[in-house]
């Protein structure tokens, strides 16, 4: 269990007993993963409008970082093709 890529991932190491700033860390790390979010929405029950807004939020949020990305690399490159040819 210990050599499992998503428990070495999300371990956290006390340094000088300061168990404080480590449980900082790790809420943090599991927090930007998601982990907390999708626990808290197993434990409790999830109403059927509010999973589809939550289905459409992230796939419209997918969808733009997915863009951003591609307009940053384009814009990033050196040499580039015309976007509108012709024009």
């Amino acid at each position: 269990m210990a050599n499992h890529l998503r428990f070495v991932a999300r371990t956290v190491m006390v340094q000088n007993g300061n168990v404080d700033a480590a449980y900082k860390a790790l809420n943090r790390i599991l927090t930007s993963e998601g982990m907390v979010d999708e626990a808290q929405r197993r434990r409790y029950c999830e109403k059927p409008c509010i999973k589809k807004r939550r289905i459409k939020y992230e796939t419209c949020k997918r969808i733009y970082t997915s863009e951003m990305q591609r307009k940053i690399a384009f814009l990033s490159r050196t040499i580039r093709e015309d976007p509108w040819p012709g024009c």
